[in-house]
């Protein structure tokens, strides 16, 4: 149990570094862009999304471990940001690969930090 706990901090917190790229990427890329999406998250999600979730979170645990370690041996601030770059891309690749979007999985990620029951779903998911 620690270990899922573990795992889904470790996806959380990654997903921090996808919401500030694409973020950061929208913004570019829309200048009327609207804020409607920092609305608070749905707790609807399908049981496919939250699968989809829980199989993402893990390969986004796996993918932290080993850019945290690069992180730390990467020698300058440019080195350090073109490690949190190329793991960001690779993050929001298995998020888009899993079936879900950025937003999406980063709304279940809020949500699942907030409902302890959602917690417990997701991670009988992972498990099984």
């Amino acid at each position: 149990m620690q270990r899922m706990t573990a795992l889904f901090s470790a996806a959380l917190l990654a997903t921090g570094l996808m919401t500030a790229t694409a973020h950061a990427q929208q913004d570019e890329a829309s200048t009327q862009g609207s804020m409607a999406t920092e609305t608070a998250p749905s707790q609807d999600f399908s049981d496919e999304q939250l699968q989809q979730f829980a199989d993402a979170s893990q390969e986004i645990a796996v993918i932290s471990q080993e850019y945290t370690q690069r992180l730390q041996e990467a020698d300058d601030e440019s080195a350090q940001q073109e490690v949190r770059t190329e793991a960001n891309d690779r993050m929001i690749e298995v998020v888009e690969d899993s079936g879900l979007d950025v937003d999406t999985f980063n709304a279940i990620g809020q949500t699942i930090q907030q409902d302890p029951e959602m917690m417990q779903r997701v991670q009988e998911m992972a498990e099984s």
